[in-house]
């Protein structure tokens, strides 16, 4: 008889896992996503109102579901409101922000306010989860949503570019350094994907068209493009994965 080999599992039973920007769009299917596999969800937010919402519409399906307030642009809440939790497996890093303008009219407080989010805040989300891990001797799965414009540019959009390319090299080092303690560290790079904060983008005619024309799958991202991905990084179906990038962009980086 042979030895067949056997495929890693992609569920999640048992894990505990925080996602970050989880009261809508990218956040909120991850969250989805993680449950329906069998995690333990605390879904985090500044917006208490809706997230409350999203983690009742989770357990009415069944699911784990919890909440957590949480602003990752202050340093000193995300120390405090994580201090009495116990260690998640499991880290989405999907909070973020856009400011997108000319790059020859950027504002310093634009450019503060994206990086407080997009890289300051993300930054110490991730090293404050990884802390935790290695002192309960634990191994652990951290994803941060960076975006394809990690890896190329795009039109007014010097700011939000330059915080997703600090993601992907922060990320890289991380999975260096913690690699030993069997911690991962990865990014999702989504290209546009249809949400409500993105509309706006999606209403601008030669925005859409753009877009269009860089997608080679001739159609923009959706949720739920994103979902699959985040429990194949968080299972140990993604076990020898670290410091790497999961394109989701329908070829736009290809070229």
């Amino acid at each position: 008889m042979i030895d067949l080999p056997k495929t890693p599992s992609l569920r999640l039973d048992g894990l505990r896992a925080l996602v970050t920007g989880a009261s809508s769009g990218i956040g909120l299917g991850c969250a989805v996503a993680l449950a329906e596999a069998g995690a333990d969800v605390v879904l985090a937010s500044r917006n208490i109102k809706a997230l409350r919402e999203a983690a009742e519409a989770i357990t009415m399906k069944g699911f784990s579901a919890e909440t957590l307030q949480l602003d990752i642009s202050d340093l000193v809440s995300i120390n405090t409101v994580l201090k009495d939790q116990k260690p998640f497996d499991v880290l989405v890093n999907s909070a973020g922000l856009g400011r997108h303008t000319p790059s020859l009219e950027t504002s310093a407080e634009d450019f503060d306010e994206v990086m407080d989010v997009n890289l300051k805040g993300a930054y110490f989300l991730t090293q404050s989860i990884a802390k935790a891990l290695i002192k309960a001797k634990k191994p652990g799965s951290l994803i941060n949503i960076s975006s394809q414009m990690g890896h190329v540019g795009g039109v007014d959009r010097a700011v939000y570019a330059a915080s997703k390319h600090a993601v992907e090299g922060f990320t890289k080092a991380m999975a260096i350094e913690w690699g030993r303690h069997q911690i991962r560290v990865n990014t999702i790079c989504p290209t546009f994907i249809r949400t409500p904060l993105t509309q706006s983008t999606f209403d601008n005619p030669e925005r859409k068209k753009w877009i269009e024309e860089k997608i080679k799958l001739g159609r923009v991202g959706e949720v739920q493009d994103v979902m699959g991905a985040v429990v194949f990084l968080a299972s140990e179906a993604s076990s020898m994965i670290t410091g790497s990038a999961l394109m989701i962009d329908g070829g736009w980086t290809a070229d």
